[in-house]
């Protein structure tokens, strides 16, 4: 018989997951307690951009004209116990208010609330990222509280999404990774994979601590190596070098490889900077904090990014205060192809330059809304031709697309002066400069 899946959670994570599923060829159901959420996605829409996702829905959402009715939610945790064999939790584990540590009341209270209802043979599969030694925890939370007892299990498939990329990442996954403590439940997680395994993805089993630990040493590398080219930018700023050279000839060496080396203003979005910072807790509270020290200097030159562009674009306003002076920002998202503003790095710069007395006017292709929400005084335009008008310097902050594919010159015939800096180091310098611009860069001073 067919296996039937259920999702709990459905905000980015949850919802792609729940879709990715249905495509896949299962019965789905997903659960979430916000019940805005629920009606939004039974009608196929979801609350976030995210390229692919809402047309993958309404393929499969149920009640939909043309769908394959494979799709459905509930807010009711006994419809979800009695439906699924396997149930994937997928819910936030954010930072915790006033701490690097992880907070993991979600995933705790949707353990809590599924497992009283679990009386049959299940497994129940942790997605979120969580803090290594919670798998253990929640096992033996749900051999406590499920009436199923020892025939409800536990497994760690810990996720590995982009955002921008969410959908290829869940249907064509470059590795599954899953922690198990029985045969049975390897094989029903081989069951649920089968079609991208057989398409050749690698299917990576281990223990439940290795599985919690891949996810967050996973993150950690990527910022390291982020962190790391914006540090040689520094140092290229101080010597007279081009960082963008650099990390094109470093990136040559395939064990060091071209992807996320380029420097700019540094990483943000709602994963890399909790991960990082809850994997330092927790390394903490384990007794092997040392280990991990040097993620607080990762860290610490990410956050001095933003700084060092507020001074770059002082100084190449003329070294005085920021006040009377027209700020045009290109990008309001932490990175292109997403609405996510959480953390992000061009806000913040945004941020800071208004506080500081500018007159700063953002333009993003897609976090407008969510922008607006988070920073209401900061003054938006519709347009980047509108953002640019009467500015200053422009601020490149987000690598767009549509960013890249602007017409200087069009842009050069509104703006007060022809002045652009490239916080993600992702313009063409002689096209700009071709119009008439003055292009700075981080860690290119001589480009």
């Amino acid at each position: 018989m067919a296996l039937k899946i259920t999702v709990i959670g459905t905000g980015y994570l949850g919802a792609t997951h729940a879709a990715a599923m249905a495509e896949l060829g299962f019965e789905v159901l997903g659960l979430d307690v916000v019940p805005e959420k629920i009606e939004m996605l039974g009608r196929g829409e979801v609350p976030m951009f995210e390229p692919g996702l809402e047309d993958l829905l309404r393929k499969h959402v149920a009640g939909i004209e043309g769908s394959t009715g494979r799709l459905r939610f509930t807010m009711d945790w006994a419809e979800v116990a009695e439906f699924g064999d396997v149930h994937f939790v997928c819910v936030n584990t954010p930072q915790k208010h006033g701490e690097y540590a992880c907070d993991m009341s979600y995933v705790d209270a949707a353990v809590e609330s599924l497992a009283k209802h679990l009386s049959r043979p299940c497994l129940v599969v942790g997605k979120s990222t969580v803090p290594v030694g919670s798998a253990d925890r929640l096992a033996a939370r749900l051999l406590e509280l499920a009436p199923g007892g020892a025939e409800v299990e536990l497994a760690w498939n810990p996720e590995f999404l982009r955002e921008g990329f969410a959908v290829q990442d869940t249907l064509h996954p470059d590795r599954i990774v899953v922690g198990v403590r029985s045969e049975r439940a390897e094989k029903l997680l081989r069951e649920v994979y089968a079609t991208p395994v057989a398409a050749g993805s690698p299917f990576v089993v281990t223990d439940f601590p290795t599985a919690e630990l891949v996810k967050t040493s996973a993150n950690s590398f990527l910022a390291t190596k982020i962190s790391f080219i914006n540090a040689m930018a520094e140092v290229c700023e101080a010597a007279g070098g081009d960082v963008a050279k650099l990390a094109e000839a470093i990136g040559h060496d395939d064990r060091i490889g071209k992807k996320f080396l380029r420097a700019g203003i540094g990483f943000g979005g709602g994963c890399l900077p909790k991960d990082i910072r809850a994997f330092m807790a927790r390394a903490g509270e384990l007794g092997a904090d040392q280990a991990l020290t040097f993620l607080r200097e990762i860290d610490s030159i990410n956050m001095r990014q933003r700084g060092q562009m507020v001074e770059l674009a002082r100084e190449a306003l003329g070294g005085g205060p920021f006040l009377g002076k027209r700020v045009a920002v290109l990008g309001a998202t932490f990175k292109p192809d997403s609405d996510d503003v959480r953390d992000s790095p061009a806000l913040n710069v945004a941020g800071q330059i208004h506080l500081q007395g500018g007159q700063v006017t953002v333009y993003d292709p897609k976090g407008m809304t969510n922008a607006r929400r988070l920073f209401p005084t900061l003054g938006y335009a519709d347009t980047a031709i509108e953002a640019v008008r009467g500015a200053d310097v422009v601020l490149h902050l987000t690598e767009w697309r549509e960013f890249r594919e602007l017409d200087p010159r069009e842009l050069g015939e509104v703006a007060a002066t022809r002045l652009i800096l490239d916080g993600r180091n992702a313009l063409d310098p002689e096209l700009w400069r071709g119009a008439g611009w003055t292009y700075r860069a981080m860690g290119r001073p001589t480009a």
